[in-house]
């Protein structure tokens, strides 16, 4: 029987069979080693030319062989020992060696130490790079991490329940992943970008309280903390729940488990004005949309640093300063922002006009007192009102904008999150929750000059159907808030959920304001209103993001790093050589054909 290299030391002075890879040999003329590798670590083995056609074997072995070793369990010589793996104590004499399968040379780096292969390789022979001890680490976690969430939703009597991969089209705020219906000529499914609609039918159905770890997918753009195609999340409904906080507070455990007891790391709160809104006996604190943006610049703000935008609008209600003659002025103060070279803060300045500013003005406290181009153009008054309201002392920078309120939000939330990655202000060992609550429920489409939905349809408005009515205007709908909450987790939004508008009156009406008439709602969403008319409980839910809640975890900075085979940064799978071109019969049976487009 196969003895895995983590057990070893309990088999010292017994004859043993071990199986693995070849890490690394080493001939030493009288005596060949071999370290070998299995899922569990690294054991050397010790050839000597008695066994004599075991040591031929051992002088043509290669890294990545794969072998079969038999022998006697002994310590290392003291001088032989090494320190830096586990089983630098001990070592396995050889009485027989056997090649299972010969590796050509490798492509792509298995180990952890050397240079790292690109990643490009990396994905092409992700079969290898999985070998890597790190991915093996990353492989075992992420199973454990599933089973540490499993565990928890059992102990809170959730039932789990698979739901439907070919699906209806539904709007979830991504373009969908169309499957063609052989049978029904013309028509498509959809893969599910969520299992909104099945979850919220099976509250229908009598069911109290679901989850399931569901995968969804989106033809949504790839990026470092998003996954292209498919992705994982753990989606949940509770019955009879009509307030968000019954939620929260059903989940907000799991959340705080999973940073302080699966992955040992440190619960912070470092923004002060963020403290204020935690009350007794809670410990992630829940910020109103519109505090967010106004305080951070983003709805999913990262609280391990403070750096929060200060409002100076009043400061400059009357200044003669052109730049600042704006509806809204605000700033941030960067600690030891003073010790920005030139170059860099030129650099803070690009980011800023990408952004759609401008410029970006700045003040210097240096140790010769404040220094920037545009003081000659500040009053005195107002030169004071700055540092007064920052809080600037030696050694600190502020950083202005100026602009429509909404611009300069955006853009100092953006140099926020950029001036806190220049002076490393982001712990790896910390964890920073927020709940993000109170969102907009309407918000102005720029690109269409009209009203849309802020997220969804299938939130429910905080008011009601009385809310929806007595919303007259533009403004007063844009006014609406939705019972929709999401978790941010050290900046990153991993959870998104609501109360579900579960009424159809209320249904027809929030698309009525939209000017869809019902009978574009039942078209779109017949299934779930009919259910929703033999007697539907008020239910809510929420749906954590597994992988970049793991993402952040384990301190990986690509998500891709977390996926045992993900597409690359175009949506490809470069392993499976995927997707590709099918044939002529598989396009005529899904009554599909190809159209070139015109040059």
């Amino acid at each position: 029987m196969r003895i895995l290299a983590n057990e070893l030391k309990n088999h010292l002075g017994k004859q043993v069979t071990v199986e693995g890879w070849v890490n690394s040999r080493r001939d030493h003329g009288g005596l060949i080693f071999i370290d070998l590798r299995d899922h569990t670590g690294i054991i050397q083995l010790v050839v000597t030319p008695e066994t004599k056609d075991s040591f031929k074997l051992a002088e043509s072995v290669r890294d990545e062989f794969v072998l079969q070793a038999t022998g006697k369990m002994r310590e290392r010589a003291k001088d032989l020992i090494n320190p830096n793996i586990p089983t630098g104590t001990i070592e396995l004499v050889v009485d027989e060696l056997t090649l299972l399968n010969k590796s050509e040379p490798l492509p792509v780096n298995t180990h952890d130490d050397g240079e790292k292969s690109s990643e490009e390789l990396r994905l092409k022979y992700r079969y290898l790079d999985l070998r890597r001890p790190s991915m093996q680490n990353i492989l075992k976690r992420r199973s454990e991490f599933y089973r540490f969430i499993r565990n928890y939703m059992y102990d809170h009597n959730f039932t789990e329940i698979t739901t439907p991969i070919l699906a209806n089209s539904s709007p979830e705020g991504a373009r969908d992943f169309l499957v063609p219906s052989r049978l029904h000529p013309g028509k498509f499914y959809a893969l599910p970008q969520a299992p909104q609609q099945f979850k919220q039918l099976l509250m229908v159905g009598g069911v109290n309280k679901y989850f399931q770890i569901a995968p969804c997918f989106r033809d949504e753009d790839p990026r470092a903390d998003r996954l292209y195609g498919d992705f994982y999340q753990l989606d949940m409904e509770m019955s009879f729940v009509d307030d968000g906080e019954i939620v929260r507070q059903e989940i907000e455990p799991l959340f705080i488990e999973l940073a302080t007891k699966f992955s040992n790391k440190k619960l912070v709160i470092n923004s002060k004005p963020a403290k204020k809104f935690l009350k007794k006996n809670e410990i992630i604190p829940r910020l109103p949309f519109d505090f967010a943006m106004e305080t951070y610049g983003v709805d999913k703000p990262d609280l391990r640093y403070g750096m929060e935008l200060i409002e100076l609008t009043e400061v400059f209600k009357d200044t003669d300063f052109k730049v600042f003659k704006q509806p809204c002025v605000k700033a941030i103060k960067v600690e030891n922002g003073a010790s920005l070279t030139r170059r860099e803060i030129d650099e803070f300045t690009e980011e800023a006009r990408k952004l759609g500013a401008g410029g970006l003005a700045y003040i210097l406290y240096t140790d010769e007192g404040a220094k920037s181009p545009i003081l000659k153009f500040m009053s005195e008054s107002e030169i004071e009102g700055v540092k007064k309201l920052t809080g600037a002392k030696k050694g600190d920078a502020v950083f202005f904008g100026a602009d429509e309120r909404a611009k300069v939000n955006k853009v100092l939330g953006q140099l926020r999150i950029s001036f806190a990655n220049h002076f490393n202000l982001k712990n790896p060992n910390e964890v920073a929750y927020a709940w993000i609550i109170d969102f907009p429920f309407y918000e102005w489409d720029d690109r269409n000059n009209k009203l849309d939905f802020g997220h969804n349809p299938f939130s429910m408005p905080i008011g009601g159907l009385k809310a929806l009515e007595e919303a007259k205007t533009d403004n007063d709908k844009l006014n609406l808030k939705a019972d929709q909450y999401d978790m941010v987790m050290n900046g990153f939004e991993v959870c998104s959920g609501a109360v579900r508008n579960y009424n159809p009156e209320i249904m027809y009406k929030v698309f009525n304001i939209l000017g869809y008439n019902n009978e574009y709602v039942e078209s779109r969403f017949g299934g779930m209103l009919n259910a929703f008319k033999f007697g539907a409980p008020p239910h809510a839910g929420c749906a954590p993001g597994l992988d970049r809640i793991f993402m952040v975890l384990e301190n990986q900075d690509n998500i891709r790093d977390i996926v045992a085979f993900p597409k690359n940064g175009n949506g490809v799978d470069l392993m499976m050589d995927s997707p590709s071109v099918v044939d002529q019969q598989q396009l005529d049976e899904s009554h599909l054909a190809i159209v070139e487009e015109d040059d």
